[in-house]
């Protein structure tokens, strides 16, 4: 399995990681929603499930469920602030169309 942190969102997530020391990790996946099929999803881990993949990443525990998988591999996820707003952005080889939002993607 093959996805990679920028500094910039490494820094974020350890943010979040010392806030709740308790996490299992940072779950990452996508989920059915949006105009284009699916949407990332980034939230801190209570535990590791049957059927997830933990990757060490530069020390992060990074956990994807079997079925977000395949869709998400080979993913840069990076964080960006522009004026007022700060967001995770991912940047997915797998993904071949997004909505004009970019809050939805397509895979196939």
């Amino acid at each position: 399995m093959s996805i990679s942190i920028t500094p910039p969102a490494r820094e974020r997530i350890h943010q979040f990681l010392a806030q709740t020391p308790g996490a299992a990790g940072v779950r990452f996946g996508v989920k059915r929603t949006g105009c284009s099929g699916f949407a990332y999803v980034v939230d801190l881990a209570d535990a590791v499930q049957p059927g997830d993949h933990t990757l060490d990443v530069e020390g992060i525990s990074l956990i994807v469920d079997d079925r977000s998988l395949p869709m998400v591999e080979g993913t840069v996820i990076d964080f960006r602030r522009q004026g007022l707003n700060a967001s995770f952005v991912f940047h997915n080889p797998n993904a071949t169309g997004e909505c004009g939002c970019g809050e939805s993607f397509t895979v196939g």
